[in-house]
């Protein structure tokens, strides 16, 4: 009775040394997940002052003065930089954008 709880513990050993070395491997290879700009592409049609204020109840955390430059940006270059997230962040800040009569695109971060 005594060589086979003598086993028991010895395997059990063994489990826990395997379990730890399988974490270990796991947490190591973990990845990023791929983050995409939303961009905000100037047009004709809207007022500064209305893509200011879209972007700002769009975007969270955005104050008014980056709203402005975004804005800016757009006009003078034809398109800005809104904001770099996760995909489906970006996805939602894009429709959302659009929904307001703004014409808006992402692509993945290089």
């Amino acid at each position: 009775m005594d060589k086979s709880s003598v086993a028991v513990i010895s395997v059990k050993r063994e489990q826990k040394a395997v379990s730890v070395e399988t974490l270990q491997k796991s947490s190591t290879s973990r990845k990023l997940a791929p983050r995409y700009r939303v961009l905000l592409h100037n047009d004709d049609y809207n007022p500064m002052e209305y893509v200011v204020q879209v972007l700002l109840t769009t975007v969270p955390n955005l104050t008014q003065p980056q709203a402005v430059s975004i804005m800016m940006e757009a006009h003078t270059n034809g398109f800005a930089l809104v904001i770099t997230c996760a995909q489906e962040h970006a996805e939602f800040y894009c429709e959302t954008l659009k929904t307001h009569g703004l014409t808006s695109t992402i692509e993945p971060e290089e």
